[in-house]
């Protein structure tokens, strides 16, 4: 469910949309638990995903690993504090409702 300040820059055509391998594999150890169910397995419902939405892969880079561990303690998940890593480190905006992004100086929209 996307707020509508998501869905409008999803819909721009000019802006180019990358999900982070961070999420992928937060995807892909949630499902492992049984925590998020999907219709496939992530090794397939992800690529799908990825193609249907003309999604790009964005890499974790070493910089944005060591950037994770210098931002403020204001938010603990690791995967969160990379993903705020990654866009500080590339110059871009994460799509999320989740405010502490935000509190770590990540760009966010939602």
């Amino acid at each position: 469910m996307l707020s509508a300040g998501a869905t409008v820059v999803i819909n721009d055509g000019l802006n180019e949309l990358f999900v982070s391998d961070v999420s992928v594999w937060e995807v892909t150890l949630k499902h492992s638990t049984g925590k998020l169910p999907l219709p496939g397995t992530p090794r397939v419902w992800v690529p799908e995903k990825f193609a249907h939405h003309r999604f790009q892969s964005l890499a974790l880079t070493q910089e944005a690993i060591y950037r994770s561990g210098e931002l403020p303690r204001v938010h603990a998940d690791p995967f969160d504090r990379l993903l705020a890593a990654q866009a500080m480190e590339a110059g871009m905006t994460i799509l999320s409702p989740d405010m502490p992004l935000s509190l770590l100086g990540a760009s966010r929209v939602w």
